[in-house]
């Protein structure tokens, strides 16, 4: 049911890195998500892109050198939709993802703590009803376990260097455009920016 626990111990320690990074680039701030939100702060959009660019080639050179493998879900177009919905609405309302909310209840956050306990009982919800979701998330069928390099019949690599360079062109778009001040965070402007 349960890992290894050398693997358990390097994902709590892969999760605590993460965090880390994630704290330090001020990504669990709210008033940083905000910004990003209102495409006003780009620092969500670099930190976030730059960790799934590096993980793709992380771990496709994990999976070429045996040292891992993939654990594809089957594409059920219902679920992401419906998951997608979720998300955005949980975002737009909490002002936070779910990585985010984590890390910025380490800083002590407590509207994030909030909404941490919501997703803990909306997990506790989906797993209630499992079943009868079932219908809803395929209700566009199931395509199966695809990927993209099946789906387009090439190489891996090939999709992670346009990977590498559609971030690279991200970076240097938002790094070309001109900087607006913002007013540092203060207490009371967690409220008054919502």
């Amino acid at each position: 049911m349960f890992e290894e626990p050398i693997r358990l111990g390097l994902g709590l320690l892969t999760g605590i890195v993460f965090g880390f990074l994630l704290q330090k680039g001020r990504v669990a701030k709210y008033h940083v998500i905000l910004g990003q939100l209102l495409l006003k702060d780009w620092t969500v959009v670099k930190i976030m892109g730059t960790a799934v660019v590096v993980g793709s080639v992380g771990v496709f050179a994990l999976v070429d050198n045996n040292q891992t493998s993939l654990h594809i879900k089957p594409l059920l177009l219902g679920g992401v939709l419906v998951g997608a919905v979720l998300f955005g609405a949980g975002m737009a309302v909490l002002g936070y993802c779910p990585g985010t909310s984590v890390a910025a209840c380490g800083e002590g956050r407590r509207d994030a703590m909030v909404g941490v306990l919501g997703m803990l009982v909306g997990a506790g919800l989906f797993v209630a009803l499992y079943s009868p979701l079932q219908s809803l998330t395929k209700m566009w069928g199931d395509h199966g376990k695809l990927t993209l390099p099946e789906l387009f019949g090439v190489s891996p690599w090939l999709l992670v260097a346009g990977l590498v360079a559609a971030g690279l062109l991200v970076v240097w778009f938002v790094e070309s455009r001109p900087r607006r001040r913002e007013p540092l965070e203060t207490p009371g402007t967690r409220h008054a920016a919502g």
